[in-house]
């Protein structure tokens, strides 16, 4: 386990830190993508993944869907409905974790539902103990509110995971203070309002949200509408200690599947756009460098 230095909120009790995602954050800028596992199918998805790590990921995210992801656009909507049809479900999830040939860490990204109804017994603590045993290194659970949150938090103290918290451009105040209390391994900092999705420019809301987490020692990550290498080089440059990527990735999942390409195919254009964003966040790493040494 790592150190636990984290943010104090006066409780005296700070989050247990991974300390594989503190490593994945330590040289550098993390490049994080998403996919839905389990899309389109099983074996793919797991060529799909494996891929990522090939082009430069540092750690992955997975979905785990649910049928009613509320933050997610039209893009990762999708993605999760063929997942879905595809069979995947919380015990099938587990597998294919089990299944991956990747020596990054994992986090699963769902919703708190199929957390706390998992087991024998209604609550997080089977799901994340689960989870440990398959080497999961966290999770992100957009529709769980901070202040709701300390079961899952004590379980993944307990467990040694961490629990990552999506921040927006609006949270502010004791919200925000209760968030960064909760959160260990990252904070997925969210470039704009709304759901998830690519967009043609990264929004300008993105430095305003990092300077006003400056001062809490957690690793940033900037997720929302992120595409290209330049958006990953711009936001790296203002100050991110990460990038996060799905819908870029998930539209070459669903353009493979609906053009009836092979999983080599696709993976290959997932491995490239993967470098393609990985070297952007470097490029932008490298324009912050001197600054730091001038100091």
């Amino acid at each position: 386990m790592g150190d636990g230095s984290s943010v104090d909120d006066g409780s005296g009790s700070d989050p247990v830190r991974n300390p594989d995602l503190e490593a994945a954050f330590a040289d550098g800028p993390a490049f994080v993508p998403y996919l839905a596992a389990g899309d389109p199918d099983y074996e793919s998805s797991l060529e799909y993944v494996e891929a990522l790590e090939r082009g430069g990921a540092d750690v992955i995210e997975l979905g785990l869907p649910f049928s009613e992801p509320i933050a997610e656009g039209p893009t990762i909507q999708g993605a999760v409905v063929r997942a879905l049809e595809g069979g995947m479900t919380p015990d099938r999830f587990f597998e294919f974790v089990e299944d991956l040939d990747v020596d990054v860490p994992l986090v699963c990204m769902t919703y708190y539902n199929l957390i706390y109804q998992y087991g024998s017994e209604q609550g997080p603590r089977p799901f994340v103990e689960r989870a440990a045993e398959v080497g999961l290194s966290g999770f992100v659970v957009p529709d769980l509110p901070a202040e709701e949150a300390d079961p899952l938090r004590e379980a993944c103290d307990e467990f040694g995971l961490d629990l990552v918290f999506i921040v927006a451009p609006t949270t502010r105040g004791d919200r925000l203070e209760r968030i960064m209390s909760q959160v260990s391994g990252y904070v997925y900092v969210q470039a704009r309002l709304g759901v998830t999705g690519a967009q043609e420019d990264v929004s300008g809301q993105t430095e305003e949200s990092l300077d006003r987490l400056a001062d809490y020692d957690v690793p940033k990550a900037v997720g929302f509408g992120i595409k290209t290498g330049e958006h990953a080089e711009r936001i790296v440059a203002g100050g991110a200690d990460g990038i996060i990527v799905g819908s870029a990735l998930v539209d070459i999942v669903a353009e493979g599947a609906e053009a009836g390409e092979s999983a080599e195919t696709v993976a290959g254009r997932l491995e490239e756009k993967a470098r393609e964003l990985k070297q952007g966040a470097l490029r932008g790493y490298e324009q912050r460098v001197p600054q730091a040494e001038g100091k």
